[in-house]
């Protein structure tokens, strides 16, 4: 039962962030003088439709997705309100439109998180009094803005530069307000010698679920996968992700095996892993992820740094990709995104329908960004894509031939579906 309602949710969630990203090129076409064919709600064999404005509004039996269908829009027609005969420029914002209406839909979720429940500002809320970064001056409650050249807003910027660039022996620049008062420092961080697991998981008071798995760490020999619940620790039960941080307190790892007892899509799995002894840098303090209400003020200003913060965690995890860093394995296709959004609202259904609605809110405006990013990608068949062809127009003083870039898009989506078909395969194995 609860799979069927993770779907049905994950349905809903999709056909919204379609329905808008096609609403945006719907919006933009009409009011350039496109002809805008039909604009459907879902896919399939209509069920019902009416015409206004020479439009046909359809509504489709599949309950997902979209469609904006443009007169001449993948043809050489060029006729009056056709998508063809209209400038570069115009065409390039129809395009665009669709991308950022997703951008426009995180900004108003986040609002609505945001007012609900605040946002994690990037304060320091302990320094170790025996670290380079209080002998620099450091101190808790500085507000840190900067951190090695990254602008930072909230605390979750700095747990993704953590991520993305693990400290080094490179010297960790800060920049914080004091009392109002910018200030800087650069302080070499502290080389320490101890027994590591390699992997990061989830503070505060819901499941301890592991976030990213390090390739080649003890955890990633031992089979532990992102997204795996730490349900238990050598027998002793642990329910939350502060739990999971004061029992690695009290019992540090050594060169002893450790059984790691995870929950995996319903299935309990013991993990056996042998700590690795390996030398790390520490940055000498600890920074706020606890979300605090604020102003409607803040709310809209930090509701922006959200969606910012989300297109960069996009573009980011697209660079890991590319470099190496992140394995292909760890990509999630839409198997692994419904089972994502499942386990989301299972772990939050325990606070209340409240929390549950507001988790996965916060799980759509991850998604939206997602959408936006991806659509701009410079690749064909998506807008990103178009754009390309559009840019080319305007430097040539001419379009390429439609039967060209036909041609093209229609390679592109053939690897496209290629693709979708391996991430399939791949959430699918990692749910076995």
């Amino acid at each position: 039962m609860s799979n069927i309602i993770s779907i049905i949710i994950a349905l809903i969630i999709f056909s919204v962030l379609v329905l808008i990203h096609e609403f945006g090129h719907f919006i933009v076409a009409k009011k350039n003088g496109i002809v805008v064919n039909e604009f459907s709600i879902g896919m399939g064999p209509r069920i019902c439709s009416f015409e206004k404005g020479g439009t046909k509004y359809s509504i489709k039996c599949l309950p997902f997705g979209g469609s904006c269908a443009m007169l001449g829009e993948d043809e050489d027609t060029v006729v009056e309100g056709s998508f063809n005969s209209k400038s570069v420029w115009a065409r390039m914002a129809v395009v665009f439109a669709g991308p950022f209406f997703n951008f426009i839909l995180a900004f108003v979720l986040s609002v609505i998180v945001i007012a609900a429940i605040g946002t994690d500002k990037s304060y320091v809320t302990a320094v170790d009094k025996s670290s380079p970064a209080y002998e620099a001056g450091l101190r808790k409650g500085d507000i840190i803005t900067k951190y090695n050249g990254t602008g930072v807003s909230i605390g979750r910027e700095l747990y993704l530069e953590d991520f993305v660039n693990p400290l080094g022996s490179d010297n960790v620049k800060l920049t914080f307000i004091r009392d109002g008062k910018k200030q800087r420092i650069s302080y070499k961080p502290e080389e320490v010698k101890k027994y590591m697991v390699g992997m990061s998981y989830n503070a505060g008071d819901t499941e301890a679920t592991i976030g990213n798995v390090t390739a080649g760490s003890a955890m990633d020999e031992a089979g532990a996968q992102p997204g795996d619940v730490v349900v238990a620790v050598d027998g002793t039960e642990i329910k939350s992700g502060d739990e999971l941080q004061k029992y690695i307190e009290e019992n540090p790892f050594g060169d002893n095996t450790v059984t790691i007892t995870v929950n995996r899509n319903g299935k309990t799995k013991e993990l056996k892993m042998t700590p690795q002894y390996q030398t790390v840098y520490s940055k000498g303090f600890e920074y706020n992820l606890a979300r605090k209400r604020m102003s409607f003020g803040r709310t809209l200003k930090y509701s922006f740094v959200e969606v910012k913060y989300q297109i960069n965690t996009v573009l980011k995890s697209l660079k890991m990709l590319v470099t190496g860093k992140v394995s292909a394995n760890e990509v999630s296709g839409p198997v692994g995104i419904v089972s994502a959004i499942g386990d989301t609202y299972k772990a939050s259904k325990s606070e209340g329908a409240y929390m549950a609605l507001l988790s996965l809110i916060n799980m759509a405006i991850m998604l939206s960004a997602n959408l936006g990013v991806m659509n701009l990608l410079p690749l064909p068949a998506l807008d990103g894509g178009r754009l390309v062809f559009c840019i080319i127009e305007v430097i040539k003083g001419k379009p390429v031939s439609r039967d060209k870039e036909g041609m093209v898009h229609f390679i592109g989506f053939a690897l496209l579906m290629v693709l979708m078909l391996f991430l399939i395969f791949n959430d699918v194995r990692k749910l076995l």
